[in-house]
């Protein structure tokens, strides 16, 4: 009899415990997996962030590794044919972890988008130690228009070498190693993704809908706004000049902004090859702050295989 109603106490809140974490995470996945098919928007952001941008076995130390590249094709890799219309895709090198839309059919929910990623897009073929490049495309099931996923690997035998030769290194996003540089950087610490259902939606724009999420992992929705919604960034702000000063140093563009400095993401070297002196650069920018000078010091554009580059290519496909 001792301690009773400690003990009772102690199962009431494992109880509750327990039933309030199959509320938040185990039914809504399930209605998730089960209910929300992936719209237009939801299988690019699943096929363009890949497997897991968060702690993995396959990148324990959020380093970018084995993520894809998003590419736009606009000629065909083995025979050099242009295209009437640039192609977007997802190449994911040997070695690189699918998503689960990919290696778990289910995951995309719907009915009519298993069917058609399974017989016209041959999702079943791609194996990962090979790699494979996929693209969406559109079809019809039971007369509804639906998106679907492709190997193109699968079914054009275009491998992911081939693919990345064809497409100019300007043409190529690292938005996947953005993102996982976003969540590295605690960037979601104070910038949610998720705009809420009042005057966020004049602001922000729309808050993300069950099929915006399907098979992203994690949804880095964030729990705490002290910063703008970066939802749909890309789309409200696509200068990418003025994005890159703000991650520079956000004083160059928001004076009072409380936002740290992320000038190291821009490594050693700029996009010309040139050495940054940073020491020389914040002691411009301390006299242009101080009044002295009228402008402030230029900033680096960083190289295209920087972090800075690829979390600013992340940004902006936000959209």
């Amino acid at each position: 009899m001792a301690f009773r109603e400690y003990k009772m106490g102690g199962m009431f809140f494992g109880f509750a415990l327990g039933f309030s974490m199959l509320i938040t995470i185990f039914f809504p996945t399930i209605y998730i997996t089960n209910h929300g098919a992936p719209n237009d928007y939801g299988l690019d952001k699943t096929m363009t962030y890949g497997h897991n941008n968060g702690f993995t076995y396959s990148d324990p130390f959020l380093k970018q590794w084995h993520k894809p590249i998003k590419a736009v094709l606009s000629k065909d890799p083995v025979t050099g044919q242009a295209f009437a219309k640039p192609m977007t895709v997802y190449v994911y090198r040997a070695g690189d972890p699918f998503p689960s839309t990919i290696t778990h059919p289910r995951v995309l929910a719907g009915e009519g988008v298993i069917a058609l990623s399974k017989s016209k897009g041959k999702i079943e073929a791609a194996d990962d130690s090979k790699g494979a490049v996929f693209t969406l495309a559109n079809g019809a099931y039971k007369g509804k228009e639906l998106s679907y996923i492709v190997d193109l690997t699968a079914t054009r035998n275009w491998t992911p070498t081939q693919v990345l030769a064809a497409v100019p290194v300007a043409q190529q996003s690292h938005a996947s190693q953005g993102r996982t540089l976003y969540m590295r950087e605690g960037c979601w610490w104070c910038h949610t993704l998720l705009p809420e259902e009042t005057q966020d939606w004049e602001t922000f724009g729309r808050p993300p809908l069950v099929g915006d999420l399907n098979g992203q992992s994690p949804t880095t929705f964030g729990s705490d706004r002290k910063a703008p919604d970066l939802l749909h960034v890309g789309s409200r702000n696509s200068s990418r000049e003025w994005i890159t000063m703000h991650l520079f140093n956000p004083r160059l563009v928001q004076p009072h902004s409380i936002m740290p400095r992320f000038d190291y993401l821009w490594g050693d070297k700029d996009a010309n090859g040139k050495t940054i002196n940073y020491t020389k650069w914040r002691k411009d920018y301390l006299e242009y702050a101080a009044g002295k000078t009228i402008y402030p010091p230029e900033v680096p554009t960083p190289a295209k295989s920087s972090e800075a580059s690829h979390l600013i290519e992340y940004l902006l496909d936000l959209k």
